[in-house]
């Protein structure tokens, strides 16, 4: 649960986003990533009484934040699902999406989830607390030669193997289930201490520990596969002229998201006509805008957000 009196999450570029939306009055839309509701707020705000909104999110502290509107409807799910869910609901196409790829305020600021070095507590970061798999599960269980390919995969850390060393060498006689145990696995030595207490982390140091907890995260709940099914899923979901919108926030989503908004496929691939025009499903809005100073200085976590959106076209036009 929420501790009380704390922000679930702030949306970044709010206004940008619902902008390139262009919401229908009478359309229907999905918000993949539900967390505080306030992207799904914005678009009830801007739909008409025969507007429908479906909000996902696998975490059911999500549900707390929910809407009293006859047009929202709650998913408790997964977005890679999101076919799967609108068959079931019996929609085969909508007029919009959005995506906010970022981990909410919650999940970074709860002790109790493990998702920050900031505070002592379990070393956990799943989305779904259902989940089987946890961080601690990665970094006891994995061979090391995996776990090094993990840090470098998603961490995108020139030292993974190193890094991966060391935690199998402390877990051989220390098993590592906090927050604690694993800043001291990889050299800075915290004593264990209760849950929600603030860590002393040095400033040079956290590139690197929020680079391996990014690793970790993505691992323990299966990120990018779990974007790659929601993306494809969402191209077949869209109407001609549909709109999507998506916020990444490292590199990774990031480039995925810009080579499937170009070509409409996962790996990128370009596809030309005869006179070597790029042909895509999509008709490309915002290439990658980024927060305002204004909207960073007010919301920090703003600074890494980026913005892309597309159009649906038929009949996988020139773009």
């Amino acid at each position: 649960m929420m501790s009380e009196g704390k922000i679930y999450h702030i949306p970044a570029m709010l206004n940008e986003c619902m902008d390139a939306l262009a919401i229908r009055p009478d359309g229907t839309y999905i918000d993949v990533t539900f967390g505080g509701g306030g992207h799904s707020r914005a678009i009830l705000e801007r739909l008409g009484p025969n507007g429908q909104l479906y909000s996902f999110d696998q975490d059911l502290d999500a549900y707390q934040n929910r809407i009293n509107d006859s047009r929202w409807h709650f998913v408790h799910g997964n977005f890679r699902y999101i076919k799967n869910f609108m068959d079931y609901y019996g929609i085969t196409a909508v007029d919009g999406i959005i995506a906010d790829l970022g981990v909410s305020f919650h999940h970074f600021d709860e002790a109790e989830r493990g998702f920050s070095f900031r505070y002592a507590g379990p070393l956990d970061m799943r989305m779904n607390r259902q989940g089987r798999k946890t961080a601690a599960d990665i970094v006891n269980n994995y061979e090391e030669s995996e776990l090094a390919r993990v840090l470098w995969l998603y961490g995108e850390m020139t030292n993974s193997r190193a890094l991966a060393a060391r935690i199998v060498r402390h877990r051989s006689t220390n098993s590592i289930t906090r927050i604690e145990h694993l800043l001291t696995a990889v050299g800075i030595t915290t004593a264990e201490l209760p849950d929600g207490t603030e860590l002393s982390i040095d400033s040079r140091q956290k590139k690197d520990l929020a680079r391996l907890m990014q690793a970790l995260r993505i691992e323990v709940n299966d990120e990018m596969a779990a974007l790659t099914e929601m993306l494809e899923g969402s191209k077949t979901l869209l109407k001609d002229g549909g709109r999507m919108v998506v916020l990444t926030y490292h590199s990774l989503e990031d480039r995925m998201v810009k080579n499937f908004f170009r070509s409409g496929r996962i790996d990128g691939t370009i596809e030309k006509d005869f006179y070597g025009n790029i042909l895509s499903p999509f008709s490309v809005i915002e290439k990658g805008r980024t927060a305002s100073d204004e909207e960073v200085e007010r919301n920090p976590r703003a600074r890494s957000a980026k913005m892309r959106s597309v159009m649906r076209v038929a009949n996988e036009v020139i773009s």
